[in-house]
């Protein structure tokens, strides 16, 4: 199904059957990509004294509670919400699900004791490039990333001038393949998100980072729209459904 998407005065032409799916989806196992000190999400049936909501136990319908948390448990989209005192809905301040994106893919660089993603690397990489997101890949690229447990490891991070440059360059909407576009333990300091979210000016309400992606070695760099699902959380933060469509012309 071919869909023309009008961004001002350019029309792109995307194909919606052919979706590139780069969420991690959430399982009840220690095999879950797992971040912040958590034990693994659960899902398990509804058990009343009488019923049991699951149809291999006898019950009539499969009828689940899940216990999760969208910051450590998998691919996830939040609002600046997620890090001031006023507690923003990330289901309020995204309104709008299509993006013209670029997807890169960037080797940290070790400084210090971290590796991280510097402001000349993606200055480097985005160049003159105008997009409404950008879709980071870091190498190594295994697929471990899908069950990594990342608590005390320290990820690589995005340095608060890269993020800088980011808000500079209009990027709107941010999404990466690590738990975080921030240092693991940094005495609260979010950097990258502040930075990212001009947390010390003109908020930028609309902008949203989203962490825990996957893009497989398979899809290739380049200019992509971006849809960005969301559950209806009202919640600083949801879990998401990215999904990559090349541009056909």
């Amino acid at each position: 199904m071919i869909c023309t998407i009008q961004r001002k005065t350019t029309k792109h032409q995307i194909d919606l059957s052919k979706p590139l799916d780069i969420s991690i989806p959430l399982r009840a196992s220690k095999e879950n990509v797992n971040a912040w000190y958590l034990d693994a999400p659960e899902i398990s049936p509804v058990r009343t004294e009488n019923w049991v909501g699951s149809v291999k136990e006898g019950g009539d319908v499969n009828f689940n509670n899940i216990s999760f948390n969208p910051h450590s448990h998998g691919t996830h989209t939040e609002c600046v919400g997620h890090i001031t005192e006023e507690v923003f809905s990330v289901n309020q301040q995204l309104k709008q699900f299509f993006f013209h994106a670029e997807l890169i893919t960037v080797v940290p660089e070790k400084k210090g004791g971290d590796y991280i993603i510097s402001r000349k690397q993606l200055q480097n990489v985005i160049g003159n490039k105008k997009r409404e997101a950008i879709v980071i890949r870091t190498l190594p690229n295994f697929r471990d990333k899908k069950n990594k447990q990342y608590s005390n490891t320290n990820p690589p991070y995005i340095e608060e001038d890269g993020a800088i440059y980011l808000r500079e360059k209009g990027i709107k909407h941010l999404l990466i393949d690590l738990p975080s576009v921030d240092k693991e333990k940094d005495d609260g300091k979010l950097l990258a998100h502040n930075a990212f979210w001009n947390t010390g000016g003109d908020m930028r309400m609309n902008a949203t980072i989203t962490e825990f992606i996957f893009v497989a070695n398979s899809i290739k760099d380049g200019a992509y729209y971006v849809n960005i699902q969301i559950a209806p959380f009202e919640n600083d933060a949801s879990p998401s459904k990215p999904i990559l469509y090349k541009i056909e012309k």
